[in-house]
């Protein structure tokens, strides 16, 4: 088990830093000049220059990685050329509404998909596979920046039941919560129907209906038990693919997380800022995606014997 971690969180330093690497790159090489943001096209060229000193802009390419990997080792990832805050304290304010709102997503993909997955499972063949197929096929095809307007047309200003944008209670919370989580119930959704197919076949299953179990007995206590693992594989990759679909979803419902701070820093050209969002996105996924190998070798041991040979 201590190899199989050990690997696992190398391989986690190495994804982290080729992001940081990635993320820096391609920010300074997209076109636009944060000095003409902020001063606007009218600034005379002296002072374009001065303020491109003062932010460091001046520098060549390589040495401004040198020292954003720098500050990223002493965990600082600099200031917000737009505001003069440290990023470190603009994530933080928005990291609770993001995650708010991915653990919303998660808890509406399980109530929904559970549920459909096995009853699709059970009952195979039957009206209720079909809706759950039809189901996860447009859970999946509908994208977010689709289905966010159209919830807000029906449940907002239709029938009043929601606000329309921003973060005020739990019923602002639910509509971004049913747009984010529905493609992660489609998705999940079949995945738990297609374990539970697999696992009904089995000869302990049909040893415990032979005894006189009852159903949700057999389902809930043998086959969904021994259904879970590769469930829990795609439950942790979605997790991840969440925090990249919150940024669209923020940005229908005025949600104030990490998502809509993205958007917001690009269009100001606020390079650390954008830096910042990226970054912690992606190592939230890796870190979801470690916790999740680290679970099924866990559960699994011959996922760690697999890693030593």
């Amino acid at each position: 088990m201590g190899y199989f971690l050990l690997s696992r969180l190398l391989s986690a330093m190495v994804v982290v830093l080729g992001v940081a690497c990635l993320v820096f790159l391609l920010i300074h090489l997209i076109p636009g000049d944060p000095v003409e943001v902020i001063l606007g096209e009218g600034a005379q060229p002296a002072d374009r220059e001065a303020l491109r000193q003062a932010l460091g802009l001046d520098r060549p390419l390589l040495v401004q990685l040198g020292q954003f990997l720098q500050g990223l080792a002493q965990f600082n990832l600099g200031t917000s050329l737009y505001s003069q805050r440290p990023v470190v304290e603009l994530l933080a304010e928005r990291l609770p509404a993001t995650a708010e709102l991915a653990l919303a997503a998660l808890l509406v993909a399980i109530i929904i998909a559970f549920p459909l997955g096995i009853l699709a499972a059970v009952r195979r063949g039957t009206i209720w596979d079909r809706v759950a197929t039809t189901f996860a096929l447009v859970g999946v095809s509908v994208p977010n920046f689709w289905l966010g307007p159209l919830l807000i047309l029906v449940f907002s200003i239709g029938l009043g039941w929601f606000p329309v944008s921003g973060r005020t209670g739990w019923d602002s919370l639910v509509l971004p919560a049913l747009t984010l989580g529905s493609a992660m119930a489609a998705i999940l959704s079949r995945m738990v129907r297609a374990a539970l197919l697999e696992v009904l076949g089995e000869d302990y299953i049909r040893t415990a209906k032979a005894k006189g179990l009852s159903l949700s007995r057999v389902i809930g206590r043998h086959a969904l038990r021994n259904a879970l693992l590769p469930v829990i594989t795609v439950l942790g990759l979605q997790l991840g693919t969440v925090l990249g679909g919150a940024v669209i979803t923020e940005v229908v419902f005025s949600w104030p997380g990490i998502g809509q701070l993205t958007v917001e820093s690009i269009q100001r050209r606020d390079y650390p800022v954008v830096q910042g969002c990226v970054l912690l996105i992606s190592l939230i996924y890796v870190v979801v995606n470690t916790l999740t190998d680290l679970i099924y070798g866990w559960a699994d041991p011959r996922v760690r014997l697999g890693t030593r040979q």
